[in-house]
Formats: structure tokens, sequence, C-alpha cells
């Protein structure tokens, strides 16, 4: 399972509010690989998808089950086209009214995933989701495992160039501990 992300467009802006000038990104493409031809197909929605997502360990997905696909036909779309990332199988499905979001840092080091709520509010945690189903009665049948924190990897290898990275903490400490010697 694959989500493909882009820059959005200088005429939606949507931007970091640490860094103004850094472009947000969102997911552009969900697509699934064929468990028999390793061939990548696009689900059209993001619906679909996280069906397909939650499932995937005992119900593989294979091309057949797009209508009028089979393995013979050519991908949907090649890996490599933008920057990928790979959600874990078994994610399971938002619940009904929740959306799962996923934002890729500025760095391009991994995706936090989030929860809005049916009433709009974003929840980080576990124990922000608890709290809100304790608050709302309305959504005490929502079952606390069906949200998953757990974010897709970033495939290095379809990371931009030119992305600026972060310092690994140890360069970090290595180039404040070299600046102390110095002084």
């Amino acid at each position: 399972m694959a989500l493909q992300l882009k820059e959005q467009s200088p005429a939606t802006p949507k931007t970091s509010r640490k860094n103004p000038r850094a472009a947000a990104r969102s997911i552009d493409t969900y697509a699934a690989q064929c468990n028999k031809c390793s061939k990548w197909r696009v689900i059209p929605t993001e619906e679909e998808y996280e069906e397909i997502r939650s499932k995937t360990e005992e119900n593989p997905y294979v091309c057949d089950r797009k209508p009028g696909i089979s393995c013979d036909d050519p991908a949907d779309i090649e890996y490599a086209t933008k920057t990928w990332a790979i959600d874990k199988p078994g994610v399971p499905k938002t619940p009904q009214g929740f959306k799962r979001i996923l934002v890729l840092r500025s760095d391009f080091s991994r995706m936090d995933a989030y929860y809005i709520t049916p009433t709009g509010k974003k929840l980080r945690t576990r124990n922000e989701i608890a709290a809100f189903i304790e608050a709302n009665p309305k959504y005490q049948n929502v079952n606390l495992s069906a949200f998953n924190f757990s974010s897709p990897k970033i495939m290095e290898d379809t990371i931009p160039e030119d992305a600026v990275r972060k310092v690994l903490s140890i360069g970090n400490d290595n180039k404040m501990k070299a600046l102390k010697d110095s002084a």
C-alpha cells in the first residue's frame, strides 16, 4: 500500500507556521501493489484505499479486483514518480465520521498521523481520542482500537534531491562539542 505525495500549487497555499516558505505536501495518489505481479494499481478514493489497507493481510490486493484489469495490463503508475510513502498493512479503517490526516514533515523525515473528529477537533494521541469519546456519549460505540497513529514509511529513494534534510542529532552533538572545544 502506498501514498504518492505532491506539493500543493501556489494557487492553494498551505504553509507551515514555523517556515512560511515551506510548501505543504498532500497525498496525491493512493496505490496498492498487486500480490501476484507486483504492479502498482491506482486506488480511486481514500475510503477504498483504507478498506484495502485494513484487510490486506487476510485479503491481499490483486490486479483483477479492478474492473477490466489483469496482471497482463501495464501498471497504472510507476514507483519513484514524486515522493512515495509505504503504509503499513492492517492499519484499521478510520471510524465513520472521523478523518485520518497524514502530514509530511518539511524535512521529509516522516509523516505524522492525526485524527479529525466529526466535530472538527484535531486529536494527536490515543489519550486525546479516549477523552473525546468519554466526553461525547454520541461516539461511545467507536472502538479505541480503530485509531492507529503509525505513520507510513517515506521512501528515501523518492525524496527530492533538493529537499532540506535534518542533520542527525549525533551530528549536531558533535558540532556543539566542536564549538565548545574551540571557544
